[in-house]
């Protein structure tokens, strides 16, 4: 109950630190990211924003603690933490009793960057697997795994989290089902031909398909992309690319079904047709 609120009376006078504290201890170990988010906390902690007390904190402070954080990571990364913060005012106002109103409400989060949509070309996708020691067969190493990983990923569009969480027991005949995804739903990808037979390569010696930690793969990854000379390449860039690809196959309403998308209009650049394709189509 929000105590202060309803009666009038004075809010206590905890400090923000407290609030993140109390968050950490009660409500982020029950979130799927919790992780990422004690991470995010402890950090949010040493800032000197941690010391303003609740009652008199202002969009000022926050306003202030963004550009600090500007200073030192990504517009993508403070936008994140400042949806952390707005869940933990939240707590502070409905559940604890601490805030009244909203703080962060009418501070401005960074803008979005354009979400990318880079390609990957054959040429760049075998000079990776190269660098990564894999020319096809049953992978005998770490490297060889994520190139079957980064292949996968092509041919599936499934995000790097949800590969490397794949188990045994989510892989069937055409099919892989995701019982956790990012959008918090149960979801059915289906697989190619070349999909499955990249499973098919993997031994079932683990409970992960791939049995890959996301460190492993990111380390891995990124030294075979460098050692190859690609230049600006993500493990991300695999899913525009395998949507690229399906979208030749595929309507958009089935394109979003099997990549887990619930925004159609964003889908649609995936279906523009250029001037040259559409001369060729008229003969």
């Amino acid at each position: 109950m929000r105590e202060a609120e309803l009666t009038g009376a004075r809010l206590p006078e905890n400090t923000v630190k407290d609030a993140l504290r109390r968050y950490a201890n009660e409500v982020a170990p029950k979130h799927k990211g919790a992780k990422w988010e004690l991470a995010r906390l402890g950090l949010l902690e040493r800032d000197q924003l941690s010391l303003v007390r609740l009652p008199a904190l202002r969009p000022i402070h926050l306003a202030e603690w963004r550009e600090r954080r500007l200073s030192q990571v990504s517009g993508a990364s403070v936008r994140r933490e400042m949806n952390l913060l707005q869940s933990v005012f939240k707590s502070c106002r409905k559940d604890w009793g601490w805030l009244n109103s909203d703080p962060i409400k009418d501070v401005d989060r960074p803008q979005a960057p354009a979400s990318r949509k880079r390609r990957v070309p054959q040429e760049e996708i075998d000079r990776l697997t190269l660098a990564l020691g894999y020319d096809g067969g049953v992978p005998e190493t770490a490297q060889h795994r994520v190139a079957l990983c980064f292949l996968f990923a092509l041919e599936t569009a499934m995000r790097a989290g949800e590969i490397l969480g794949m188990k045994w027991s989510d892989v069937s005949a055409k099919s892989v089902t995701l019982p956790k995804t990012k959008n918090g739903d149960v979801r059915r990808v289906p697989m190619s031909a070349r999909a499955r037979e990249i499973v098919g390569l993997l031994p079932q010696d683990a409970d992960s398909v791939f049995n890959l930690d996301p460190g492993t793969r990111d380390t891995l990854f990124r030294r075979a992309r460098d050692a190859a000379q690609i230049e600006n390449l993500h493990f991300h860039d695999s899913r525009a690319e395998a949507i690229w690809r399906l979208s030749k196959k595929l309507d958009v309403m089935e394109l979003a079904r099997v990549i887990g998308h619930r925004d159609l209009k964003s889908l649609l650049i995936y279906y523009q047709t250029d001037a040259d394709e559409l001369a060729d189509r008229l003969g």
